[in-house]
């Protein structure tokens, strides 16, 4: 019997150091800079052509970088070719192959490497048994789920022991519950074997769910990296603010270390290219930091009517317009019940926001 993958020892760092990537006179990478500890959990999230999957395609060596070098170990493999770096790559789609039992697909890439009949048997066993399908091992893929193809493929990718993992928004083709399960299934498995991972995704909630650390890429640049709650609670520009979770875009002036808006003051986040008093700005302020208290009548200049409120589980999300046209959303208690046309008055959670200057 092999030794349990379970039992080996965390996975290899992984960095990038200024790496760029061209297509002829199209730069879709400009100098970026990454390192992911060993065992770690990275996300690269951003929207399509941020230069998220060119940047995994890079790690991979599915891609040659037109600048930099990438590391994995202590080894520079900028140069060196997919079939010798030593990585586990699941993609969108699935690629199994249609005429093999999933025990076989899984043995595939043993066999390329030549390991023997008994360490195979006994690695396609274990691994089966990680990812919850040893029953259906002599299954063939057009008789499983989506969700049990993509843990096929994910086994077939850790089986050879990889000293990364890469994963190309591997969910994005599973419906929504199947996507949260084996989400969950996935980062278990990784914090198990304590790989490290590379995760592309679009879905914010996907990344925020499953890293350690998350960077969040604009224009073929790391425009912020750092933990789930770092990005959420401090984003560093309005692009992360608005990318990152939902904000409201409400209009103020800068007031020192405030913002005032519809006569309320809110405490900035560092803004130093915004220093000054009366600078026009926008504040992105959370729907969850959006009070809202009903009232028998408007007065207030935050006095607002409800326009819309939904029930979404464990929280409601409301709707409202302030008397001047502009609306805000805010997110509260689902035993909050507000209906359209109630009149509500406005506050804000003393939350320090992101602001930007006024377009």
């Amino acid at each position: 019997m092999s030794a349990d993958p379970r039992s080996s020892s965390a996975g290899s760092p992984v960095r990038l150091e200024s790496v760029t990537k061209s297509y002829g006179s199209t730069t879709v990478l400009h100098g970026v800079d990454l390192s992911l500890a060993p065992g770690e959990l990275i996300c690269l999230l951003g929207p399509s052509g941020c230069g998220k999957t060119t940047a995994l395609r890079c790690i991979a060596g599915l891609e040659q970088v037109s600048g930099g070098r990438i590391t994995i170990g202590s080894d520079d493999v900028t140069d060196v070719p997919v079939n010798r770096r030593d990585v586990g790559m699941v993609f969108q789609q699935y690629s199994l192959f249609p005429h093999l039992s999933v025990a076989r697909n899984v043995e595939f890439g043993l066999q390329m490497r030549r390991i023997s009949k008994p360490e195979r048997t006994a690695r396609i066993g274990e691994m089966l048994e990680i990812v919850g399908l040893e029953h259906l091992a002599e299954r063939f893929p057009h008789e499983l789920s989506g969700g049990q193809q993509q843990r096929v493929a994910l086994a077939r990718a850790l089986v050879t022991r990889p000293r990364a993992l890469l994963l190309d928004e591997p969910l994005s083709a599973l419906d929504a519950k199947v996507r949260v399960r084996l989400r969950e299934q996935i980062r278990a498995i990784q914090t198990e074997l304590g790989i490290t991972t590379v995760f592309v995704t679009h879905d914010q909630e996907e990344a925020l769910a499953v890293s350690d650390r998350v960077a969040v890429m604009e224009g073929g640049r790391i425009a912020q990296l750092g933990t789930p709650e770092e990005l959420y609670r401090r984003p560093v520009s309005p692009f992360v603010a608005d990318f990152v979770g939902l904000s409201n875009r409400v209009e103020g002036r800068l007031d020192g270390g405030v913002v005032r808006v519809h006569g309320a003051s809110i405490p900035v986040l560092e803004a130093p290219q915004l220093t000054g008093v009366g600078a026009e700005v926008t504040a992105y302020v959370r729907p969850e930091h959006v009070r809202l208290e009903p009232v028998t009548e408007r007065i207030d200049p935050l006095d607002a009517v409800v326009v819309s409120s939904g029930f979404l589980g464990s929280i409601r999300r409301t709707v409202v317009q302030l008397a001047d046209g502009a609306t805000l959303a805010s997110q509260h208690g689902a035993d909050s019940v507000l209906r359209p046309g109630d009149s509500v008055r406005v506050t804000f959670a003393p939350e320090a926001v992101t602001v930007a200057p006024r377009s």
